[in-house]
């Protein structure tokens, strides 16, 4: 285990905090060849899931159908924490972070693929929360849930 993990956890109330906080995460998938392949993606915290939106063909979703498991990271930089001696090597972040290793699937259940892209309405633009989501729209687009397996964070300050 790491050192500030065991020095510098997040609480579960902390963590749920910044999963629902935070606006982009990174999704990382598996290549064929057993490279990794990570996105920058928006995406939804919802019932202890996560939930990521987008096109309905491409590298990501290749992946996941071929290999379920991935890693999603949520990263929060609040501000540099100087030296006061200015010693350039002695500069620290305070931030916090969350990894989650999971199992990723493709929604095709219609209600929770609406329920999500609601959702991701909600959280990016909450000014349009009350106009319908398009019933061709909910259908085109690809929605991933990420059952979450671990979900470890930590911060420093």
């Amino acid at each position: 285990m790491q050192y500030r993990m065991k020095t510098h956890p997040l609480s579960e109330e902390k963590l749920n905090d910044l999963l629902s906080r935070v606006q982009t995460g990174s999704l990382a998938t598996l290549n064929e060849d057993g490279t990794p392949y990570n996105t920058p993606v928006h995406y939804v915290y919802v019932n202890e899931c996560i939930y990521v939106h987008g096109l309905p063909k491409g590298q990501k979703i290749d992946n996941i159908i071929r290999d379920s498991k991935v890693g999603f990271t949520v990263y929060e930089m609040q501000a540099l924490l100087l030296d006061a001696n200015g010693k350039p090597c002695d500069t620290n972040t305070k931030y916090e972070s969350a990894i989650v290793t999971g199992r990723a699937a493709l929604v095709g259940d219609l209600e929770e693929k609406r329920m999500a892209l609601q959702k991701v309405v909600e959280k990016y633009t909450p000014q349009l929360a009350h106009v319908p989501l398009p019933e061709n729209m909910v259908r085109g687009t690809a929605v991933i849930r990420i059952s979450i397996v671990e979900l470890t964070g930590k911060y420093y300050e």
